[in-house]
């Protein structure tokens, strides 16, 4: 079999790739993306009820207090869900705690949906919540479906299309979030509400597909029911007598044992330099500052001294390039190594937000500095996409066995999404 039609026999897992990623690392994305467009509306929002509830208009101190915490609670909900994938996926398994989470983001749908109409921001508050427990779970829960699905050859690049996804998503949330579509008074409540459609196509998508075969045959020692799913998904048999060899293997090491809890990991000595080859990295996503140029893009142009008709342009520009190099970094990482892209990236993005620091504070002295801090700006999200961004994503599933890897993902996730609200909610007040 040529080279083409070996690659084209796994069309099912390409298929299954597309359905975990529209309705996991998309929804990250848009996410993070879709509330910078919308926020003059939803203050605004904001005041106006106040105003009804209590006659008199709300202090700015307060409104910026209940904004921030509307952009950074995505991450407290994130973490619930986070926690939530070291025992909803091994006792439900992958399937069916990614149907119960799209049931979370459809119900956070119709809370925004619904918000404006019943004059509560509160409403705005829950369904960012809801939505954030949807990212959480669903982000962790993606990637260990997606790696216990793929044969050895292809598991790093499809685990890397996560990031792509995730990419994809902020793209979108930035295209539909521009004026001339939903980024206005009218539309802002169907914006918000809009995640709620690749929950949807997910939900009804997942019962086409099998469960994952590694937890089929590890965790329930399902030997035959694995066999077929891989069977079906992969279409093919040499791989496949491997791949059972291998889940074979694993099985006999962790015979008798339970899967592990946060506890275990954080204790145990035989897994301290994986857990510390983790936590960096993850540490390092989140404080590297990439998020707050989502959360906040447009008080960043702001700051920066670009006129206010281009920043939805320009915001779209950022997604867009984040997509391509994350993409391009794909292709990179099993050549040039995750060490190298990793280091290498977090230093430059180091360097580069220095020099930003520094432009940011004497944009007004010439008019062609903002002009640089944009071009500073793309240069930071350049360098994050082809470095960091991809290669953090799979450190869980390629540091840790079958046993241990839902309380890494919990780690992983905590860790990321507390350091992502500590980013949402000072930001703000940073930038302001």
């Amino acid at each position: 079999m040529d080279d083409t039609s070996r690659k084209l026999q796994y069309w099912r897992l390409y298929l299954l790739t597309l359905v975990l990623g529209i309705g996991g690392s998309f929804q990250y994305g848009i996410q993070v993306s879709v509330i910078a467009s919308p926020a003059v509306h939803i203050q605004s929002f904001v005041n106006h009820t106040w105003m009804l509830r209590y006659g008199t208009p709300v202090d700015d101190s307060t409104n910026q207090l209940i904004w921030s915490f509307i952009v950074a609670v995505l991450s407290l909900g994130a973490w619930a869900g986070a926690v939530h994938c070291g025992s909803l996926p091994v006792t439900y398994g992958r399937k069916k705690a990614l149907l119960f989470n799209n049931a979370v983001a459809i119900v956070a749908a119709l809370l925004m949906l619904f918000s404006r109409m019943a004059m509560s921001f509160e409403m705005i508050l829950l369904g960012r919540f809801l939505y954030g427990y949807n990212v959480g779970l669903g982000l962790s829960v993606h990637l260990m479906y997606l790696g216990e699905s793929s044969p050895k050859k292809l598991r790093g690049f499809l685990t890397l299309t996560c990031a792509s996804f995730i990419g994809f998503g902020k793209v979108m949330g930035q295209i539909i979030g521009i004026k001339e579509m939903m980024g206005t008074e009218e539309m802002w409540p169907y914006l918000l509400a809009v995640s709620g459609i690749p929950a949807i196509l997910q939900f009804v998508m997942l019962f086409f597909f099998p469960e994952a075969p590694r937890y089929l045959y590890i965790d329930k020692g399902d030997t035959e029911g694995s066999r077929k799913a891989l069977q079906w998904l992969w279409q093919e048999d040499d791989d496949l007598k491997l791949e059972l060899d291998d889940m074979q293997k694993e099985r006999e090491r962790t015979q008798g044992e339970k899967a592990k809890t946060v506890k275990d990991v954080l204790s145990s000595r035989c897994v301290r330099w994986q857990l510390l080859t983790l936590v960096i990295p993850c540490a390092g996503i989140q404080f590297c500052g990439i998020n707050a140029l989502y959360f906040y893009a447009f008080d960043i142009f702001r700051e920066s001294g670009v006129p206010e008709d281009q920043m939805h342009y320009l915001a779209i520009g950022i997604g867009a390039t984040e997509l391509i190099t994350v993409t391009l970094c794909s292709f990179l990482i099993d050549r040039a190594g995750r060490k190298k892209l990793m280091g290498y990236g977090y230093l430059l993005m180091g360097v580069t937000m220095s020099v930003l620091t520094v432009m940011l504070s004497i944009k007004d002295l010439n008019s062609w500095i903002p002009y640089v801090n944009i071009t500073l700006i793309f240069c930071v999200i350049c360098i994050y996409g082809l470095g960091p961004s991809g290669v953090s994503m799979a450190l869980p599933a390629d540091l840790f066995l079958q046993a241990w890897r839902p309380s890494a993902y919990v780690i992983s996730g905590t860790i990321s999404w507390l350091g992502m609200f500590l980013v949402g909610m000072l930001f703000g007040y940073i930038v302001v």
